[in-house]
């Protein structure tokens, strides 16, 4: 079952947490949230699963930064969510979809106890422009039954940032963690 947009608010600061909250962006069944001004691109031309791939950040202006088509690009949220007895979900707005922008197609599912920004995964069909703070993408609440154990994974939880993949985790949990992000986050750090 979904939560209504009044149930949503009447769970605002105990089941969910959503910072900074804006009674504005609030839907019937749902809350916008808008843009952070920071995209992160791979570098690489193939990427690797096994492998912290590298990456590029950028910064979005005031004025607007032009998405180009067939690029992956990743963003956040500017909302930092914390949710509990609920499975909160991502999914992109249907006035963006309408501009040919997909968010989260199919990374949208979320986790009981995820405490963190969302990292947006955005492709565009064409050259279309973006914009910092815009309400890009909207957050919403499923009740959940039975037993369960809240999201603990040290992959994404508590993140403060743009997430690039980090399934290689998952596939070389022998590796240690500190080299494969100083791969990725060291030779990206050196190009801004």
């Amino acid at each position: 079952m979904i939560l209504s947009g009044q149930q949503i608010e009447s769970r605002i600061d105990n089941d969910i947490i959503i910072d900074p909250y804006d009674s504005k962006q609030l839907n019937s069944n749902s809350v916008n949230l808008t843009l952070h001004n920071e995209l992160m691109t791979y570098e690489e031309v193939v990427l690797d699963m096994r492998k912290a791939n590298r990456v590029r950040r950028e910064l979005i202006p005031q004025d607007g930064y032009v998405l180009k088509p067939n690029q992956l690009y990743l963003a956040r949220t500017a909302e930092r969510t914390e949710t509990h007895n609920l499975v909160p979900m991502i999914e992109g707005r249907s006035s963006v979809a309408r501009l040919g922008l997909f968010i989260n197609a199919t990374g949208g599912f979320g986790d009981v106890g995820f405490c963190g920004y969302w990292t947006l995964q955005m492709f565009a069909v064409q050259p279309l422009r973006i914009y910092p703070g815009v309400p890009i993408c909207q957050i919403f609440y499923h009740e959940i039954v039975g037993e369960f154990l809240e999201y603990s994974s040290d992959k994404y939880q508590h993140n403060r940032d743009v997430q690039p993949s980090l399934f290689f985790k998952e596939l070389n949990p022998e590796i240690e963690d500190d080299t494969q992000m100083e791969l990725q986050f060291g030779l990206e750090r050196s190009h801004s």
